[in-house]
This record gives C-alpha cells, structure tokens and sequence, in this order.
C-alpha cells in the first residue's frame, strides 16, 4: 500500500472512531435540558419570520441542529415534565394530568427519573425552575434524583404574589388582610403565596416573580460552576417560568400593548437562554450539549398573552369553534421548537425533520452518558444520537399524543402519528380565545390528516379516496399494537389526592402563608412520615 493510501485509510480510522464512540473518546458530557413553557413553535424566529425577538435562540440553531417535527410527550404540564424526565408517556408512568396545590402525589416513586440514572453514573444533577411533579414527601425534587433545586413547585400562576404581572383576566396580587381574600376574584389564586424553593427550604412567599428569571440564571450559573469545580459531569434541568402566564416584563418603559407584553417576555427568555449558553461555553466549549425546547404549545385562551403556534393552526377545529393549541392533540398543542447545540458533535447550520419528542430526552442522554437504562419497563422515547450527530435522519415510525386535559379522558391515547399521516380518534374540548369550546366528538373510522400536504390540519382525507382505504388498515394495527404494548408493559399509577395539610405554606398564621424566612428541615423529615405535617417558619 503506497504512502497517501496509507495516510487516508488512517484518516478514516480517525474518523470513524471519532464518531462511533463519542462517551470513549470525549469523556461522559455535560447535558443542560432548557424546558420553556407554553412557547410557540412560532416563537422561534429560526422557525417563524415573524418573529424578531430571539436573536440568541436564533443563534442558537444556526450554530447547531434545529428540529422541526419535534414533539412534547403531552400537551400540558406535569404529563410532559413527567414523559421527559423518565422516557414514558403517561398512560405508563402514571402521570395523566396536572397536580394540584393540594396534591397528596406525584410522580409514582417506583418511575425512575433522568437524574437518578445520571445522578448513579456519576454526574452532579441539579434542577432549577417549575417542577409540577408533585412537593409532598419523597415527589420534592430533591429527593427524585437532584443534588440541588431551586425553583417553585408547581405553575406560578398557581399561587398569589406581590408582583402579579400580566394575566387574563388579571389577578390580583396577594391580600394582606383576610377580607381581601374573601373578595378575590374566584378563578385566582388568592389563598396561598407561590413559594420560592431552595432545596427542601421555603426561602420567599410570596415569590417576587419580577426577579426570578434573573435568580433562575444566577443559580444556573453557580450551579455550572461548582459541577465544574468538582471535575464531575452535570445535568441541569432548567425548567423556565417563561412562556407561561403571568408574563412579567422587567423592560422599561412598560409595555402598550398585550402584544408588546409577550414580545418583551420573549426577549427576556432568549436574553436567558443567550446568557446560559455563554456560561456553558465559558466552562469548555464543546463539553456541554445544550437542549432548548417546550412542555407543549401555547395556551390559547390567553389571547394575544399566549404564543405563536406558526403554520400549525389546526384549521378544522378552529372552523368548529374551541382551540387547537395547549391541551389539545393537534399540532399546535405538542409540536414544539427544539434546539441542540454542542460544539464539534452536533452539525451546525442543519435542519432536521426527523418526528422526534421531548420522550427521546432520556434515552438519548443516558446513552451519551454511558449509563444503562433502567430494567422491568418499557420506554417510549429513543436514542436518537444518530440524528444528532447528522449520521440519520429517520426518528419515530409512530408517535402517539394524549388526552391532555381537551376532550377524552385524561392520558388516553386518542391521536397517532404514523409517517407523515395523523388520526384523531378524538378532537374538540379546548377552550379559545372567543371563549368558545369546541364540541367534544369521537370518530370512528378516524379523521386522517396528510400533513405533507395538509400541514394546516384543514382538510381530512375522504373515508371513499384510495389514499384513505390504503392507509386506515397501516393506522389501525399501529394503533392496536401500541395499546396492547401498553397494556401488557409495568404501569405506575399516580396518587391524584387532595389534602390541604400538604400545601407548602411557610407561617399558616399569616394570610396567605406569607413570610421571607425559611421552612426547616425538620419540617421537610416531618412532612414526609406524617400526612397532615405542620408547615413551619424559622
């Protein structure tokens, strides 16, 4: 063999090691999970030219791969959340819908999350943001898998603050006299403070919701520090009040319009999201893999407060009146954008149409991680390394989206993706913005939708086409197959109990459990053995 054959046959070895043993040649990575909330496909201005307000995001997917038939697991929250931190649609992990204040459980402790498989591969792990999984007993993150958290339980428009921000209707702040809670507007929280966690500890209630993106990015920054002091890998789960109501905007001078309220609360998020790219970049470029998507799409009843869902505007359901956005199954409910960036291994500048969901999270990072996933269960979710690294482009031969709190019962599977096709079983019950509520109907023979078509969901497919007849008998063994797999796989079931006894109050003695102190530990050990604990202020 002559010296330049030589030579490339050693280049391609090179190569090809490099890319077949990512974990072995780099070491384990960091992973940053960045969760937005209620965010728009629209939102992103790489995905919608409307949109002018995240350059930093936008920068972002030019400098990595951007995602656009990527899916939340649910279309609402805590059965999101819950899908993502253990690879499992709800119909398995047990989470259906959202916890409440009040809720005794959370997500069942038989699910193992990301952070304990992480966590066991050696990996500092740390959670910052909304949890919504559940804050009673051993559900609190910090004993789900996370060495530190700092965040609030639950959606902050779960609770009153003193800093109410924009809703609507709006809320008012937290009374500070117990008449002014018996007058309150009914639909508001007014009764309990959102409380501000730092590990087991009540350390604000109310939340001051004007500084908390900006606390959010302080702690996410010492928390990247200290893991990368330690010389150990980290996980941090980032999950933003961003693009939730109710929108704060810390810009001056004060937004005119419901318009310029969500573009500046916009701004504000990509500001975030810029900001904890650099600290990552700053920690050793190219050692961090960099995730940025959303829990499901925009809360359309929210009006002009609520996201841009792009082209994706479930056309039928609209003409019949109802939403098709957050809660629903059509795409504007669960198609998210989605963001990955790492530095030498993601390709930058592409564009990938691989039908992936925010379920691959899990088993794509524990493959990364070198780690093993965990035995006597099913997963929903894939390794999808290859289509990170551009070595593939093929994602899910199926999808399957939810009940999420529209019509159907909660975390039923009702709507299914097969190739470029979509069948709805079940549509309607979301509200709008004209405040209508679409009837709730069940179809049988489905409604399929060609989205390589039809990407509007405006027109099914005629039950007497060909192109029906041909693909209805491919939908329904996917669909039979998929139940069955269901059925027969370790389920968990969720504790969906109410007792006040366990809302986080930090001094009961207060209207609206209102103090800046700190609730013990003590309080935390307490709370875990006795259902009915007392909720205590230092």
């Amino acid at each position: 063999m002559g010296t330049t054959s030589s030579w490339v046959v050693l280049v391609l070895i090179v190569v090809l090691v490099g890319l077949s043993a990512p974990r072995e040649v780099y070491g384990q990575p960091n992973f940053i999970v960045i969760l937005a909330d209620d965010v728009g496909w629209g939102d992103l201005g790489a995905n919608w030219a409307e949109t002018k307000e995240t350059p930093h995001l936008d920068e972002l997917a030019a400098e990595g791969t951007r995602f656009v038939d990527f899916h939340s697991a649910a279309s609402t929250c805590s059965p999101s959340r819950a899908s993502l931190l253990t690879g499992r649609l709800g119909a398995r992990n047990g989470v259906t819908h959202n916890f409440a204040v009040t809720s005794v459980g959370g997500l069942p402790l038989n699910e193992t999350t990301l952070a304990e498989v992480l966590r066991e591969a050696g990996y500092s792990t740390g959670a910052i943001g909304k949890w919504h999984l559940g804050h009673h007993g051993h559900h609190h993150p910090s004993f789900r898998g996370f060495d530190y958290y700092f965040g609030i339980p639950y959606s902050h428009d779960m609770g009153c603050t003193d800093t109410p921000g924009y809703n609507l209707p709006p809320c008012p702040p937290c009374p500070r006299h117990h008449t002014a809670a018996r007058v309150a507007r009914k639909d508001c929280y007014v009764e309990v403070a959102l409380p501000l966690f730092e590990n087991v500890t009540i350390i604000q209630q109310p939340v001051n919701l004007s500084s908390l993106a900006e606390r959010y990015a302080e702690e996410a920054t010492r928390f990247i520090q200290r893991a990368s002091d330690s010389g150990r890998p980290f996980f941090l789960y980032l999950a933003l009040a961003h693009m939730h109501v109710p929108l704060e905007v810390p810009s001056l001078p004060p937004p005119t319009s419901s318009w310029d309220i969500y573009g500046a609360s916009l701004r504000d998020m990509d500001a975030l999201v810029g900001r904890i790219k650099q600290v990552a970049d700053n920690h050793g470029k190219g050692n961090t893999l960099l995730w940025f998507t959303g829990d499901n799409g925009p809360w359309a009843q929210k009006c002009e407060l609520a996201g841009r869902v792009g082209p994706f505007v479930g056309a039928w359901q609209r003409q019949r009146g109802g939403s098709s956005a957050k809660r629903t199954t059509w795409e504007g409910g669960h198609r998210v954008p989605a963001l990955v960036y790492w530095p030498g291994r993601v390709p930058a500048k592409r564009t990938s149409h691989a039908l992936l969901s925010t379920l691959d999270i899990f088993p794509t990072l524990v493959a990364l991680a070198g780690a093993t996933l965990p035995p006597n269960r099913r997963f929903d979710g894939l390794d999808v390394s290859p289509v990170l690294f551009g070595w593939s482009d093929v994602g899910h031969k199926v999808l399957l989206h939810p009940n999420s709190g529209a019509a159907g019962k909660d975390g039923e599977i009702e709507t299914l993706r097969l190739a470029q096709y979509k069948a709805f079983y079940t549509t309607g019950g979301a509200m709008a913005c004209d405040g209508s509520i679409g009837p709730a109907e069940h179809h049988q023979p489905p409604l399929i939708f060609n989205l390589d078509r039809d990407i509007q969901e405006q027109k099914p497919l005629d039950v007497t086409s060909s192109e029906y007849q041909a693909v209805l008998p491919a939908i329904n063994r996917a669909y039979t197959q998929a139940l069955e797999d269901i059925k027969t796989d370790n389920i968990s079931v969720a504790d969906y109990s109410k007792d006040p006894a366990v809302t986080p109050c930090c001094n009961p003695q207060h209207v609206a459990c209102r103090c800046q102190g700190s609730w013990s530990r003590a309080a935390v050990l307490d709370h875990l053995t006795r259902r009915k604990a007392t909720w205590i202020c230092l």
